[in-house]
């Protein structure tokens, strides 16, 4: 993918005027780019290669935007969208494009931010880790309510792809199918008038958690997300395990075996209670969870085991780490940090600091947690290499 250079020169574009224009490329984020007379704009539901009419919506000083009003040629990596709402609803972006093609492009848009943003060797990026279900994989959804004033009803589903109206849905493609039997109920069930929002999960088997606590949300890729993050470990050969961000004590509980002690540490105590209950049902006596902010206890918890045979789990939002965070740990000098995260230009950013503050970078695993949508999982490998 080439870098997107935006433009300089005043816009040749209108809102409301029609174009033809050629793909160049899918961006990350989902849009499709082209360019007329230089000018980048931006369009979705789009293909690398295809040409289109497009009717622009918004002009900028350095881009403008378009919505697709018809493909005039269309790409071989096209296909019929499973979901009658996409290109309505905002969940998706990519179920018209191909499953393997998906897969290329998001290897590819990883690849990219990592040199772009980070400053980092391509080949570093693996092969991206393909969903064995690229529908019905969604373990949580939250359907919204809103109030239709011309209908004079409720609608129930999820946000419009370019506005805050609720796309009216009976069901969603991406969710397994026990969740679109409970959008049937919620639809003929109402909630209470104050609820405009409503979560629907299908919780783990075998893990004590909150219904509103975070859990990774695709349960058919998970063990290969585990097996990843095992081999990282293992390979490192660390004696103790730091888990930032620990939520219930997923990573620490499925990794707990292969170290002498570990200790999690997590803000919300509606985690850390399940995650004390998910350590007594498994029966490990090596580690313990701990409620607080990571960023102002990690001197201390990095203090607590020897950092030459230390590794740490960062599993942060998707905001990424707090710069208090990355301070403290390249002062604490673990011998690894294993960096887990759902967006690759965060996590750009954050290797990009651990690169210039003692780390080398071995390896990142993209992983495609959430197919025909913009989202992808990585796990990042680094190793301390300066000693003081």
């Amino acid at each position: 993918m080439e870098d997107i250079a935006l433009n300089t020169e005043p816009s040749p574009l209108n809102i409301g005027e029609q174009i033809e224009l050629k793909i160049e490329d899918v961006a990350f984020g989902g849009e499709g780019v082209g360019k007329l007379a230089g000018f980048v704009v931006f369009v979705p539901f789009v293909i690398k290669d295809e040409v289109v009419r497009v009717e622009i919506t918004e002009v900028k000083k350095a881009f403008a935007r378009g919505k697709l009003i018809e493909i005039l040629k269309p790409s071989i990596n096209r296909v019929k969208p499973r979901c009658e709402y996409f290109g309505t609803c905002g969940g998706c972006q990519y179920q018209h494009i191909e499953y393997s093609e998906q897969q290329q492009i998001k290897e590819t848009q990883v690849r990219d931010l990592f040199e772009r943003i980070g400053g980092l060797k391509r080949d570093l990026v693996e092969s991206l880790v393909p969903c064995p279900e690229p529908y019905n994989y969604r373990n949580r959804i939250m359907i919204r309510r809103q109030w239709n004033k011309i209908d004079q009803r409720a609608v129930y589903g999820f946000l419009h792809w370019d506005s805050r109206l609720v796309v009216d849905l009976k069901e969603c493609h991406i969710a397994e199918h026990a969740l679109n039997e409970q959008i049937t109920q919620v639809r003929d069930n109402p909630p209470p008038r104050n609820m405009q929002k409503v979560v629907l999960r299908m919780m783990p088997d075998d893990w004590e958690l909150h219904r509103d606590s975070f859990f990774q949300n695709n349960f058919h890729l998970l063990p290969e997300l585990v097996n990843i993050v095992r081999n990282q470990l293992a390979d490192a050969g660390s004696k103790y395990l730091v888990d930032a961000y620990c939520g219930i004590g997923f990573f620490s509980l499925s990794l707990a075996d292969l170290v002498e002690g570990f200790v999690g540490i997590d803000i919300d105590k509606q985690c850390i209670i399940p995650a004390r209950k998910n350590l007594e049902a498994r029966g490990f006596s090596n580690g313990e969870f701990l409620l607080g902010k990571t960023e102002e206890h990690m001197d201390q918890l990095l203090e607590r085991f020897p950092s030459e045979d230390t590794t740490i789990i960062l599993d942060p939002p998707r905001k990424g780490c707090h710069q208090e965070g990355l301070d403290m740990l390249a002062k604490a000098r673990p011998r690894q940090v294993i960096y887990v995260s759902c967006h690759p230009a965060t996590l750009a950013r954050d290797l990009k600091w651990l690169s210039e503050n003692g780390y080398e970078l071995k390896k990142v695993t993209p992983l495609d947690m959430f197919p025909q949508t913009q989202h992808v999982e990585c796990v990042a490998d680094l190793r301390l290499t300066k000693t003081e």
